[in-house]
C-alpha cells in the first residue's frame, strides 16, 4: 500500500478534488474526545466536553468507536455542504437498522471481517465462533491497547441489534451536536476555508508527493496506480495527523490537518497547540537523542531501540510524540515497515512559533 516519492512521481499523477465539510470534524471530534492523549489534547478538558452528553447517550457514542472509525466514505456521499445538518438529516432518512451498515461502509467490503458481521446482521445473533474469528482478525489493531474482549462483545452485540443501535445512535449524536458541536462548527468553519485555499495554492506549486508530505507534516504515502482522483479535505480536529482511505479503486480521500499553527483545539486557550506539542516533545532526553540519530540517517523503531538500548514499545511511544509535534518524517516505503527521519522544518516551525508567541501583543 506504500511507495517512495520517486514511484509517486513516475506514475501518472491523479487528479485533485477539494472538499470542505464540517461533517468530517463532527465525527472526528468524537474520536478525539474519547482518545485525547493520542491527539495531544488535555484529557480533563475532553472529559468535561463528554460529560455534557447524558451518560446513556455518551456510552452509545463511545461504543460506536468500536463499530466504525470516522465514516469518510459515507460522509463523502452526503449532500453538500456536508455539515452536521446533512449528517443528521441523512440519518433520519434511513430506517434505524440501516444506519450502522451505512456508517461502517468502507472501500474494501469483501473481507472476512465484513462477511462475519454481515452474517451477524442478517441473523440478528452471534456465537462463540464469531467471537473467536473477530478476535483473531482484530488482533494487533486499535493501537497499543488493542481490542479487549469487552470491545469485541460490544461490536457483535450491536451488529446483532442494529435497530436499537440506529435509534440510540441518532439520539446520542443529536444530543452531542446540541450540547457542544453546534457552537464548535461555527468556530472552525473559517479555518477550514483558509486551510483549503492555502493547500490549493500549494498544489499549484509542487508535485503530488510533496503536497501530501507538506499537508501531513512529514508522511509519504503510496497511491495505487489505479487511483485517478485524490479528494483533499481539511480537518480542524485531526491536526496534525491525517486520515486516508480508498473511496473506490479509482478514488482516494485524504483528510489533512487544517488547524492554524497559532490556534488551539480548546476554545479560548492562549498557548497554541502546535507550540505546546513541540516544546513538550523536545523537553525529554530520550527524544532529543532520537532526533539526533534521525538527523544523521533514517531509522526504523527497531534500529533506534537497539541504539538506545530501550524496548521497542518505549521507542515507538517517543516517536509518536515526535510525530504528533511534526518533528519527524514517516516513510512507508515497505508495507508493514516504518522508517523515520528528522523533520528539520518542524524544528524551525517550533522556534518560529515560540518567537511569535512571545512577541505577540
Amino acid at each position: 500500500m506504500e511507495a517512495t516519492q520517486e514511484h509517486l512521481i513516475q506514475q501518472k499523477t491523479p487528479g485533485q478534488t477539494w472538499e470542505i465539510g464540517t461533517a468530517y470534524d463532527l465525527m472526528m471530534s468524537i474520536e478525539v474526545l474519547h482518545n485525547p492523549e493520542s491527539f495531544g489534547l488535555r484529557p480533563s478538558w475532553a472529559a468535561g466536553v463528554r460529560s455534557r452528553v447524558p451518560s446513556s447517550q455518551r456510552s452509545v457514542l463511545e461504543d460506536s468507536l468500536n463499530l466504525f472509525y470516522v465514516p469518510v466514505q459515507w460522509i463523502h456521499s452526503l449532500p453538500e455542504p456536508r455539515d452536521s445538518a446533512a449528517v443528521l438529516w441523512s440519518l433520519r432518512q434511513m430506517a434505524p437498522e440501516e444506519r450502522l451498515p451505512n456508517m461502517a461502509q468502507h472501500g474494501e467490503s469483501d473481507s472476512e471481517y465484513d462477511q462475519i458481521l454481515g452474517r451477524v446482521y442478517q441473523g440478528r445473533s452471534w456465537d462463540d465462533d464469531d467471537f473467536e474469528q473477530i478476535q483473531k482478525l482484530l488482533k494487533g489493531k486499535k493501537g497499543k491497547k488493542g481490542y479487549s474482549k469487552k470491545d469485541i462483545h460490544t461490536l457483535l452485540d450491536w451488529w446483532s441489534r442494529p435497530e436499537e443501535f440506529g435509534e440510540r445512535y441518532l439520539n446520542a449524536l443529536q444530543s452531542y451536536y446540541q450540547e457542544f458541536f453546534a457552537e464548535e462548527e461555527q468556530r472552525i468553519k473559517p479555518a477550514l476555508q483558509r486551510a483549503s485555499e492555502q493547500a490549493q495554492e500549494l498544489a499549484q506549486q509542487v508535485e503530488l508527493p510533496e503536497l501530501i508530505e507538506t499537508l501531513s507534516q512529514g508522511v509519504q504515502l503510496f497511491i495505487d496506480p489505479e487511483v485517478t482522483e485524490v479528494v483533499f479535505v481539511p480537518s480542524f480536529w485531526i491536526t496534525p495527523l491525517i486520515l486516508y482511505n480508498n473511496l473506490s479503486p479509482q478514488q482516494m480521500i485524504f483528510v489533512f490537518g487544517g488547524r492554524p499553527a497559532d490556534a488551539s483545539l480548546v476554545p479560548g486557550e492562549v498557548v497554541p497547540d502546535a507550540l505546546l506539542r513541540g516544546l513538550k516533545a523536545l523537553a525529554e532526553p530520550t527524544r532529543l537523542k532520537i532526533m539526533r540519530y534521525l538527523s544523521q540517517e533514517p531509522l526504523s523503531p527497531a534500529q533506534l531501540a537497539r541504539r538506545l538500548r530501550l524496548r521497542p514499545p518505549t521507542v515507538i511511544h517517543h516517536l509518536e510524540v515526535l510525530r504528533l509535534a511534526g518533528l519527524v518524517k514517516l516513510n512507508l516505503e515497505v508495507p508493514g515497515e516504518r522508517n523515520y527521519a528528522a523533520r528539520l522544518e518542524g524544528l524551525d516551525d517550533t522556534f518560529n512559533n515560540i518567537t511569535e508567541f512571545l512577541q505577540a501583543e
